[in-house]
């Protein structure tokens, strides 16, 4: 699918950039959260009204750098589109944003005090990932993590207007963990999009996993598919997995389940965040992590084999976690302010 976002550039890109007024930005941020099916876990109908368009704003940054990093299809030009990013995020903390997403942004990081680094990690990973396709060791994973995804959760934290080290070094291990599980879902999608492998050598060696052997498994399955007059491929469950598939399933089982039990305590070290929370911003955090284990639970409940075929939460499955979620929230308030760390 084409990016709506890319298809912007003419308007909202490096050689024109349509000026916008607050207001006007503030509605465009809406707008494209409310387009993207991750407003789901983004911003909820549990978040604070007061945060509402705040969460937008950041959501609209990372929406806008995801899609010039991989949507491109081309790294030399994603290269040089998030490097006019930085330059936007550069005028933004000059106080002179121009780019729509950057004049909702310049309210937010000043009502919220929100210091540039988150950012400029964001776009490190992207810019990483135009030229990192495959990873060696388990560590090199968990430090792109620092980049990729555990900004996100600072950026949260302080748009809830706390910004210890306490909360955010939690913070760092729910996101670790999100993107983890993500990357152990998505292995298929990742090598046939973007030749892309999170799955580290290290590990993949240790179960007789030959990455390379994987990769072209996929990618002849892939072509496989894309033929079939059905639209059909096994990653759907529609065909039985080919043999290349059948005859790495067993190395790629044992590496997976390996990856699942290290990804699985980040999230129950995460959870000691959720005190030290207030209640009214308590709720809409945890179904990070809801989420994430319920993921979790999926690839588990099918033997860890993401290859032939990717597990998601389907709509009944969401609504039961935001359910949870709002049933802690009603108990919160009935408990009172108990228990919720201060701000700092």
């Amino acid at each position: 699918m084409p990016s709506a976002i890319l298809d912007q550039l003419d308007t909202f890109g490096p050689d024109r950039c349509d000026q916008l007024d607050y207001q006007q930005a503030t509605d465009y941020t809406r707008e494209l959260t409310q387009a993207h099916a991750e407003n789901f876990s983004v911003v909820s109908w549990l978040l604070p009204k007061r945060l509402r368009d705040d969460f937008r704003h950041v959501y609209a940054f990372c929406r806008w750098a995801d899609d010039l990093g991989d949507e491109t299809g081309d790294p030399a030009r994603s290269l040089e589109l998030l490097a006019w990013w930085r330059d936007e995020l550069d005028q933004c903390y000059a106080g002179q944003p121009r780019h729509p997403v950057f004049v909702a942004l310049r309210h937010t990081i000043e009502k919220h005090d929100i210091p540039r680094a988150p950012f400029d990690h964001l776009i490190d990973a992207f810019v990483q990932d135009q030229t990192v396709t495959r990873y060696d060791t388990w560590d090199q994973v968990l430090d792109y993590c620092t980049r990729s995804a555990d900004p996100v959760g600072r950026l949260v934290l302080h748009l809830c207007d706390y910004h210890d080290d306490t909360r955010q070094r939690l913070s760092d291990q729910t996101c670790t963990a999100l993107q983890l599980i993500n990357f152990w879902q998505d292995v298929r999608r990742d090598i046939l999009e973007r030749d892309r492998v999170y799955i580290p050598q290290d590990i993949a060696r240790k179960h007789d996993l030959d990455i390379e052997l994987m990769v072209k498994i996929v990618k002849l399955d892939g072509q496989v598919g894309s033929d079939d007059a059905s639209g059909a491929s096994c990653c759907d469950g529609s065909q039985l997995p080919s043999a290349g598939m059948a005859a790495i399933r067993p190395a790629y089982v044992n590496t997976v389940r390996e990856l699942v039990e290290r990804t699985k305590p980040m999230f129950t070290a995460g959870r000691a965040l959720w005190p030290m929370l207030s209640p009214d911003v308590r709720p809409d955090i945890q179904l990070f992590t809801y989420g994430g284990q319920a993921t979790v639970r999926l690839v588990e409940k099918q033997k860890y084999d993401t290859l032939t075929h990717r597990p998601s939460l389907g709509k009944p499955a969401k609504l039961a976690l935001v359910m949870r979620a709002l049933l802690g929230k009603l108990r919160s308030g009935r408990r009172g302010h108990a228990g919720a760390g201060g701000q700092s």
